[in-house]
């Protein structure tokens, strides 16, 4: 899903270049759309256009990949989420864990607002998208200069300014008091949680992100190894360390490993450019 998050922000910024107007979580939600394609679902009825692009064309996506239940509900909701009608009181924390792309497409500040909206097309509860905004503001105060330690005293201001962001800021300053503390990761992980939840995921990954910030590898070793939802909180230290220390600091066999590299780096590259004028890229992107 945050393969498809990244495809939706591409269409979306050419539906508007091309345009001159767009709605981005409309965007965004038909690429959840797709991705809910891959995942044996079916195509959506009335929406048949949709299905096209750059990774429809990928067969190895086309594999189950454990969706989520809310995600799953809620995409197959005839109704668009949204924080101002939600569709459930979820904060599961798949919101948080695809967000990356916001916070590396977008300016810090829009980054945060679209982080929101992007989660909660799935994830309704108020603490499921803010912690998901903070999450995108994070990666792109980094990718702006920022270091991990102001990048999470940023967002910790930036947070303040909306209503019912009280979890979240506690979730981070629990991270932040327990990374300047001695004890050892396996012992300080589980006073922050087990990471199901949105607030609690973000709260692990920003304490290994911290404790480790010179070492990717050391970092999300730490934040696997404990008994909650370590594959999400994995893949969000992993986005923060990434987007810190840059892909020299990944072991080379870790790389060489993935799965879809080529894909990987490809939508990355094409996050970068932002946008380009033609019929390949129309291809690739199309604005809808």
């Amino acid at each position: 899903m945050t393969l498809f998050t990244a495809e939706g922000i591409l269409r979306a910024q050419t539906r508007g270049m091309s345009k001159g107007i767009c709605d981005e979580k409309s965007v965004v939600r038909m690429s959840y759309l797709r991705w809910l394609y891959t995942q044996d679902y079916g195509k959506m009825k009335g929406l048949d256009w949709i299905y096209d692009g750059y990774l429809l064309s990928v067969p190895e996506l086309f594999a189950s990949r454990a969706p989520g239940r809310t995600c799953l509900s809620a995409l197959l909701s005839e109704e668009m989420g949204t924080m101002e009608k939600p569709l459930n009181d979820s904060k599961g924390c798949g919101g948080v864990m695809r967000m990356a792309p916001a916070g590396l497409f977008y300016p810090k500040g829009q980054a945060f607002h679209r982080g929101m909206e992007f989660a909660a097309l799935t994830h309704s509860h108020h603490t499921g998208y803010i912690a998901s905004g903070a999450f995108a503001y994070i990666i792109a105060a980094i990718i702006e200069g920022a270091s991990i330690e102001e990048a999470v005293a940023e967002v910790s201001e930036e947070l303040k300014k909306y209503k019912n962001h009280e979890e979240t800021l506690e979730a981070l300053n629990k991270a932040v008091e327990a990374s300047k503390g001695d004890l050892p990761a396996e012992e300080a992980i589980p006073l922050l949680g087990e990471g199901w939840i949105a607030e609690e995921a973000l709260s692990i990954a920003v304490y290994c992100a911290l404790k480790y910030k010179d070492n990717f590898k050391e970092g999300v070793i730490a934040s696997v190894n404990h008994s909650g939802d370590s594959d999400s909180t994995g893949a969000i230290t992993g986005n923060i360390l990434g987007a810190a220390l840059g892909k020299e600091a990944i072991p080379r066999e870790w790389i060489e490993g993935v799965e879809l590299r080529e894909v990987i780096e490809k939508i990355a590259e094409d996050l970068l450019k932002g946008y380009e004028e033609g019929k390949e890229w129309w291809r690739r992107y199309p604005g809808y």
